[in-house]
């Protein structure tokens, strides 16, 4: 039997499980292409913002990426497991447990289920219906900073620097909080949704036409989270560049 013709009969075995097997390729993940991407610009520091338990940056590792990584997390169970994940990376930095956004000083935060839907926003129906593991089970009360305030320590003269905002629709205030960081940057991802999600979050269209007028286009749309009934799709990554 051909390795091929061996793979297409464990897939199948699998597939009668409910479960779905394909050969992993760095290169094809979101991840890889991503890194991609920040070696095609230079890119030698990740600001990860909304880092939970350290998913996003441990995927640019395995995909390949080399540089600095700085992750921010305000949830306390979620921040332990992410300074576990860093812990002998000593190019991934882990700052002070905080959530980032637009002011400074202590604000609370709504605690989801599976964790990385947690937020500051209140969530809709339209979030907890399509992802009853998403629906909030408790509050914790965090400290709340700007990225300006913080990202400057971490942004040396002449970096090329790119970032990450999974904020559950918190986004707008991370990037209100960020004017100044912003101007240093050559690229950034953002988690985006295309209907409503959390209580007064903004959508798609608004955050495109923001980053287009500062100087960014979009390079990828990856899916993200769907509604398993109907099929829509709820949210996106989004990743701009400079022109």
């Amino acid at each position: 039997m051909s390795q091929d013709s061996f793979e297409l009969l464990i897939r199948r075995a699998a597939n009668v499980c409910g479960i779905d097997i394909t050969r992993y390729r760095p290169q094809t993940t979101e991840a890889g292409r991503l890194t991609a991407m920040l070696s095609h610009h230079g890119i030698d520091v990740v600001l990860d913002v909304g880092a939970n338990v350290g998913q996003f940056a441990s995927g640019l590792r395995r995909a390949g990426y080399s540089g600095r990584l700085v992750s921010f997390e305000p949830l306390s169970e979620a921040y332990e497991k992410l300074l576990v994940a860093a812990d002998g990376d000593a190019n991934w930095d882990v700052a002070p447990r905080t959530a980032i956004g637009d002011h400074q000083g202590e604000i609370e935060i709504h605690v989801s289920h599976n964790s990385v839907s947690s937020s500051i926003l209140n969530m809709l129906e339209s979030h907890s219906n399509s992802a009853p593991s998403s629906r909030y089970i408790g509050n914790e009360s965090v400290k709340i900073n700007t990225l300006d305030t913080l990202a400057i320590s971490h942004l040396e003269s002449g970096s090329a620097s790119f970032l990450k905002i999974d904020t559950q629709g918190y986004e707008d205030r991370v990037l209100n909080g960020a004017r100044n960081t912003l101007k240093r940057l050559r690229g950034v991802q953002l988690e985006l949704s295309l209907v409503p999600l959390y209580e007064g979050q903004q959508l798609f269209d608004t955050f495109a036409d923001r980053l287009q007028a500062l100087g960014f286009v979009v390079w990828a749309i990856w899916p993200g989270f769907c509604d398993p009934v109907t099929g829509r799709m709820l949210q996106v990554d989004a990743v701009f560049f400079r022109e």
